[in-house]
C-alpha cells in the first residue's frame, strides 16, 4: 500500500472521528475538535485525489468511514449487532477493497522537461 492509500485510509478515519463528533460534541472543545476532524479529513482526501481517481478515491473513503462509524457504534457506543448488519458491513468492505485493488495511480499529463 503506497502513501497515497494510507491517506485515504487515515482521512476515513477522521471521517469517523467527526461523524461521531457531530451527534456527540456538547461544549466548545468537542465542536472544535469535531471541525478539525473535518478539515483534516477533507485535506486528505483532496491529496490523495490528485493521485488517485477520484471516484475510487471518494468510494473508498466513503465506504471505510460507514464501516468505521458503525463499528464505533456497535463497540463504544453499545449499538445492537445483528448477523444482517455484519454481512452488509462486510459486503461493503469486500467491495472497497475490490476498489482499491482494481484501481490504479493517475498517469501524470506532460513529461518532465
Amino acid at each position: 500500500m503506497n502513501s497515497t492509500w494510507v491517506q485515504v485510509f487515515i482521512a476515513s478515519l477522521f471521517e469517523v472521528l467527526w461523524v461521531v463528533g457531530l451527534k456527540y460534541a456538547y461544549d466548545f472543545w468537542t465542536w472544535l475538535g469535531t471541525v478539525i476532524c473535518i478539515g483534516l479529513s477533507f485535506i486528505l482526501l483532496i491529496s490523495a485525489a490528485r493521485h488517485l481517481p477520484v471516484g475510487t478515491v471518494y468510494a473508498v473513503f466513503v465506504g471505510l468511514g460507514t464501516a468505521g462509524t458503525a463499528l464505533v457504534d456497535v463497540v463504544v457506543f453499545e449499538e445492537s449487532l445483528s448477523l444482517m448488519k455484519l454481512l452488509l458491513l462486510a459486503i461493503l468492505l469486500a467491495g472497497v477493497i475490490g476498489l482499491k485493488l482494481v484501481s490504479g495511480e493517475k498517469k501524470e499529463e506532460g513529461g518532465k522537461a
